[in-house]
């Protein structure tokens, strides 16, 4: 095992974790001084690791010594014989202790954490014991919400991250976008990268590969793993084909509104299954359903649901890929609003608005250079906001221009606004 712990724990060895930074490590770094335990949450692959190792980085550049922090990545296959007993998270962290001997406080990261069963009672009675900092990695929200709400209530604190988001993106390909004058400047760069993101997504290995299968193989490759490590044995699913085959199928219908009558007799399961498989999709941060806006909370449970990627990339490996960019477009727009909006809807009554929150409404219009386009995007504006009670945002490709109430911005616009 020491081997294992030395292996993963370069900072010992005065080396520096090398990565790009994330917006929500400044975050991060506000709650180390704090008593609570430091939980991050995302889908895998999104870089959840690399920013426990950016906080790694930050502590040793502020004085805390290297044999005082301790990082371990539990899905290491060492630790598979154990998953079933939490008392060997103890083992791991004695043999840290005598290999390293660290006096003082200590900061132990457990990366990928929810591989262990009941990890919870052991690190709620190490917390309340030592003057141990914890961060902890998991890939599913239930791990750090349900079992942490019970047992760490009040111990902890959450940073979920997703994948790269659009400036992200641009700060990876220094690409400047800090005023307008440079946005101005470099619109070349960031249209080119724009066009980049809004097909492949904000996966860290996928935009660093050039060609486009292998980018499409990484995508698919995630998707599987997601599946057969993270909801197939933790749900303990027989038929895992049906989850995976629903899962692709899902993707093909995107921004699209779900029947579960309809997916259920497609692929021949129960309609209490299918909402079952899908909620375990939204669980690992795969995908997320949006309610139909109503005044009454059980009309919006009871309402057709409208089905989202939660990264751009996965629409490249739908079975049958649309080549529909308003799509895509929609999706990207969602993926922003959610991380941005507690309550956010779509409203339909005959014409439909994409979505609703926080007192806007917001149409997503890849294009809207033909006058019926344009039309029918205005007039969902007037039909649910006649009094002009709230703001209009239609959101376009590349279009910017204010049309009588409505405010018209190009995806990248709208982005830097959102800021």
């Amino acid at each position: 095992m020491k081997e294992i712990l030395i292996e993963q724990n370069i900072h010992w060895k005065k080396l520096k974790y090398k990565s790009v930074k994330r917006d929500a490590l400044d975050r991060l770094i506000s709650y180390l001084p704090l008593k609570q335990i430091i939980t991050i949450t995302g889908i895998r692959r999104c870089g959840k690791s690399t920013l426990a190792k950016q906080a790694i980085n930050y502590l040793i550049d502020n004085g805390v010594e290297e044999k005082n922090i301790f990082f371990i990545n539990l899905e290491n296959p060492y630790f598979l014989a154990y998953k079933h007993d939490a008392t060997f998270l103890n083992v791991i962290f004695e043999e840290y202790l005598k290999l390293m001997n660290p006096t003082g406080k200590i900061y132990c990261l457990f990366d990928e954490i929810q591989y262990f069963d009941n990890w919870q009672v052991y690190i709620k009675s190490k917390y309340e014991s030592s003057d141990i900092k914890y961060i902890i990695t998991g890939s599913n929200s239930s791990m750090l919400s349900n079992d942490l709400n019970t047992l760490l209530s009040g111990r902890s604190l959450n940073i979920h991250l997703d994948t790269f988001s659009f400036t992200e993106f641009l700060d990876y390909k220094n690409i400047d976008y800090s005023s307008e004058f440079i946005q101005i400047t470099n619109k070349i760069n960031i249209a080119r990268a724009k066009d980049e993101y809004l097909k492949w997504g904000g996966f860290y290995e996928v935009f660093e590969a050039e060609d486009e299968m292998i980018k499409k193989e990484i995508l698919i490759s995630y998707a599987k793993n997601i599946i057969y490590q993270d909801i197939v044995p933790r749900y303990k699913i027989r038929n895992s084909e049906i989850v995976e085959k629903l899962f692709f199928y899902l993707l093909s219908n995107a921004a699209g509104i779900m029947n579960y009558t309809t997916l259920a007799k497609t692929f021949e399961i129960s309609d209490k299954a299918i909402r079952e498989y899908i909620n375990y999709f939204e669980d690992v941060f795969m995908l997320k359903r949006l309610d139909k806006f109503h005044n009454k909370p059980k009309e919006r449970i009871k309402s057709f649901k409208k089905i989202y990627a939660l990264d751009n990339g996965f629409l490249q490996i739908a079975p049958t890929l649309s080549k529909n960019l308003g799509n895509a477009l929609e999706n990207m727009v969602f993926i922003i609003l959610n991380q941005k909006s507690e309550e956010l809807y779509y409203l339909k009554d005959g014409v439909e608005i994409d979505f609703f929150a926080e007192d806007c409404y917001y149409q997503v219009s890849y294009d809207i250079s033909e006058e019926k386009t344009r039309k029918r995007e205005v007039n969902a504006f007037s039909y649910f906001n006649s009094e002009n009670k709230t703001k209009n945002i239609l959101i376009t490709y590349n279009t910017n221009e204010d049309v009588e109430n409505i405010n018209i911005v190009s995806i990248e616009k709208f982005i830097f606004y959102k800021r």
